[in-house]
């Protein structure tokens, strides 16, 4: 098998215990050449503990925090500096199985194939947010079609899009495409690099025999505390789907409806439930219309 120089990218933000554990996982793979850690200034103690473990094969980037995509941005980036030829991208809580890496290489040598994505499991479940293909017609369709969570996959198969939770990307599509938009700051970077890696002619696969585990959160709460806690993201999430929407889609009704479409189920749950519940309150409403209305401006960065 050709020797690669093959560079982990981990970006990280005040959950010490969860980045102890994914460094932890990472150096039982092999062949990993080296790690970069991306610490978005974190105040936990990651600073303290990442300057302890420093070393020949672990990298410290610290920096303000400009969220997941501006945290990718940067570790893209330095593992092309570098001399990566495959990036292996991921959050602090995603936890490689010790043969994971092992188990994505075979197919990295394949025609074409510029991103490899691991399968997750959540409590021994197969949690995947990976899909099939992508709809830029219908409005009121999703974007995402032929979902694999809904579906068996017991081989390799060709996709359109995954999380940037474990991509194991080639260094090819970086100098095709560029780095990830760190302007998104959280939610929808990655759908945006897959739709760029796919329409520069390369493949995605989806690799289910290589496992990574996913922390689950929030199972304690209920649902007024999870949507509390899980609130300031969703204005993200209204923006960037609502700009994928309007730069990506092929007719009017993607480009300004579909956006529409789903800002208006979080403003009815806000204006229906603020009264009652702690998880939104009325002026949430003027915050999720205004994410949608950047979404369309394509106004993005750091809200």
């Amino acid at each position: 098998m050709e020797k690669w120089n093959i560079i982990a990218v981990v970006v990280t933000y005040n959950r010490l215990p969860l980045l102890k554990r994914n460094i932890a996982c990472l150096r039982a793979n092999r062949p990993l050449s080296h790690i970069l850690v991306v610490n978005n200034g974190s105040t936990d103690g990651t600073a303290e503990w990442l300057a302890a473990e420093a070393s020949d094969t672990l990298t410290v980037i610290t920096q303000d925090n400009v969220g997941g995509s501006g945290g990718f941005w940067r570790g893209i980036q330095e593992a092309c500096l570098r001399g990566a030829d495959w990036i292996w991208c991921m959050d602090d809580d995603v936890f490689p199985r010790p043969d994971c890496l092992e188990r994505l290489l075979p197919h990295a040598a394949l025609p074409d194939v510029g991103m490899l994505a691991p399968r997750r499991l959540m409590d021994g479940a197969v949690y995947t947010n990976d899909f099939l293909d992508y709809d830029f017609r219908h409005p009121f369709a999703s974007l995402y079609k032929g979902k694999l969570k809904k579906q068996t996959v017991t081989a390799p198969t060709e996709i359109a899009g995954t999380a940037f939770e474990g991509p194991f990307i080639r260094r090819s599509v970086v100098e095709a495409i560029g780095l990830p938009n760190k302007e998104l700051f959280i939610f929808c970077d990655d759908t945006d690099y897959c739709i760029r890696t796919r329409r520069a002619g390369f493949r995605i696969l989806y690799i289910p025999d290589a496992l990574m585990d996913k922390e689950k959160f929030f199972s304690a709460d209920t649902w007024a505390e999870r949507n509390r806690k899980k609130k300031w993201k969703r204005f993200y999430q209204v923006r960037n789907s609502t700009y994928l929407n309007h730069h990506y889609g092929e007719n009017w009704g993607v480009r300004y409806l579909r956006g529409f479409i789903g800002v208006a189920g979080y403003l009815l749950t806000a204006a229906f439930t603020a009264p009652f519940s702690s998880a939104y309150r009325l002026s949430d409403l003027p915050k999720l219309w205004n994410a949608y209305r950047d979404g369309l401006r394509e106004r993005l960065g750091k809200m």
